[in-house]
């Protein structure tokens, strides 16, 4: 019993290695997309889809500073609140992928631009971005800025929705660079580049709302309940039903979060319960704690 036990234990422990592996590389191809979309498109035409990046290039237009370096600076005092107030799994991803993307930006910066109109550089450069950020998200990761900083901000705030968070951050940074720059276009270009980007998420996740809800049917819900909340600060409710097929009683669990959370909740499920069965559908309206407030 002991022997079949510990190779169990060394199973799950290479599966979890491979996992990590999987994720690391997704996260760097996610980032090469996000760096091409600025180094050739976004950042030669002044344009930001906020974030970290957009401060970078603002401070590099007034400064002359690498763009990958300052975004790597910027994130520091980030990953050392991520460390503390969200745990090691965030920290080192928004470690890793903050590295991949600073690295990478700086050396596609050394090329010539795609082009030098705006409008194509906003559009390009959106769907580029947004590729990324999606291959970014579906691996649980996050290249540290506006992401790392909602989730910081979601910890210590649970009732703050996550996309309202980072709407209003971002249009405060594009704004900053509406002000450096000096060119109202700027921004104008620069919502193109933003809307484009929550577009190709919505496609990448299957929903055109920031808001989902997720039905988990599992002989192991309270355990995949109690690390939702753990991990996402997201309450579940239990729901009790019967198979008709077999006669059994189920708990289904019933979850709302938002479309930036659902591959975490896709993880968390399946690594406890492979077998599990989820259901995803939007959310039109959600009112109440962790989400808009009745008037």
């Amino acid at each position: 019993m002991k022997g079949i036990k510990e190779e169990i234990d060394n199973i799950k422990q290479t599966n979890k290695v491979l996992r990590f592996i999987a994720e690391m590389v997704q996260l760097l191809i996610g980032t090469v997309f996000m760096s091409l979309a600025t180094s050739f498109f976004l950042f030669p035409n002044q344009l930001s889809t906020g974030g970290f990046v957009g401060i970078a290039t603002a401070i590099n237009h007034i400064f002359g500073f690498p763009v990958g370096a300052l975004v790597l600076i910027l994130n520091i005092p980030l990953f050392i609140i991520a460390l503390i107030k969200n745990g090691k799994d965030v920290f080192i991803k928004a470690i890793f992928g903050t590295v991949f993307l600073s690295i990478f930006i700086d050396f596609f910066s050394q090329y010539n631009p795609a082009t030098n109109d705006k409008l194509l550089a906003a559009v390009y450069g959106g769907l580029i971005m947004g590729l990324g950020l999606a291959i970014v998200f579906k691996a649980s990761g996050s290249t540290g800025g506006t992401d790392l900083l909602t989730r910081i901000i979601k910890a210590f705030r649970p009732e703050k929705k996550l996309g309202e968070v980072m709407v209003i951050i971002d249009a405060v940074i594009v704004f900053g660079n509406i002000l450096v720059f000096r060119q109202i276009e700027i921004g104008l270009y620069s919502a193109i580049a933003i809307f484009i980007v929550g577009r190709i998420l919505d496609i990448f996740f299957e929903g055109v709302d920031f808001t989902k809800t997720v039905y988990i049917i599992s002989d192991k819900a309270e355990e995949i309940s109690k690390k939702i909340g753990e991990e996402l600060k997201r309450g579940t409710t239990g729901i009790y039903g019967k198979g008709m097929y077999q006669g059994e009683e189920k708990l289904i669990l019933l979850c709302v979060a938002d479309r930036n959370e659902l591959p975490a909740v896709n993880k968390i499920t399946k690594k406890i319960d492979s077998n599990a069965f989820i259901i995803i559908s939007n959310a039109r309206e959600v009112i109440g704690e962790g989400f808009k407030n009745m008037a």
